[in-house]
């Protein structure tokens, strides 16, 4: 069964791209596109929406309100935060809400993919009027919590991914491959691999460094 989705963003030229996104997912369909926390009450009320697609800063009130209005409303549709809020409570008060996934802007296609994939999964596993054990529960809530497949590519350790990643963002300024690979205590090849892999998928900016004899190297500098 296709999954019926309500994007909600604000920005216009990002609430077009997750629509487009959710297009190109197999199983996945839009059934409405809201602008403010107004205009996806309306839809919720008017579409069969399965799951809500939410960014947390609307012109008319915080993604959380719209939530609780939702439950209020009796609407049990599931919400993923699609978003560039990273305030540690905003996400705690998501989970109490009962948002299911977290997806940090700005993300990629295949990252976009990888967690409507995931959800799907999830959905799929949960066929309506059976019990289930409690093995199944704790699989299916830990499939949710877990990183999606995919997030690592192979041939790379998530330990290092997280140190490299850690070492860009706590510098105040763009690093090279060389740089993080003493911060990290890492060879610089390897450590450059890592920080490709996060330039491709959009967590980091990358530049020419002039200023030596030679060919300029290159710096990373984490974006957002």
């Amino acid at each position: 069964m296709t999954v019926r989705v309500l994007v909600v963003e604000d920005e216009a030229t990002a609430a077009q791209a997750h629509a487009a996104y959710v297009a190109r997912v197999d199983g996945f369909a839009v059934a409405a596109v809201a602008r403010s926390a107004a205009e996806a009450a309306r839809a919720l009320s008017r579409e069969q929406i399965d799951l809500v697609l939410l960014d947390m800063h609307l012109p008319d009130g915080h993604g959380l309100g719209l939530v609780r209005g939702m439950r209020a409303a009796g609407h049990l549709c599931d919400v993923i935060a699609v978003t560039s809020a990273r305030d540690a409570d905003v996400v705690r008060q998501a989970v109490a809400h009962g948002v299911v996934l977290y997806l940090l802007k700005p993300f990629t296609f295949p990252t976009f993919r990888a967690k409507l994939e995931q959800y799907a999964a999830y959905r799929a596993s949960l066929t309506s009027g059976r019990e289930v054990a409690q093995e199944e529960v704790d699989g299916l809530l830990g499939s949710l919590r877990s990183p999606s497949a995919g997030s690592v590519p192979k041939g790379m350790s998530a330990e290092t991914l997280r140190d490299v990643t850690q070492a860009v963002r706590a510098a105040d300024a763009g690093v090279s491959a060389t740089e993080v690979a003493e911060r990290v205590g890492a060879s610089r090849v390897t450590v450059r691999r890592y920080l490709e892999h996060l330039a491709d998928t959009g967590r980091l900016d990358r530049a020419p460094r002039y200023g030596g004899t030679g060919r300029p190297e290159v710096e990373y500098r984490w974006r957002g």
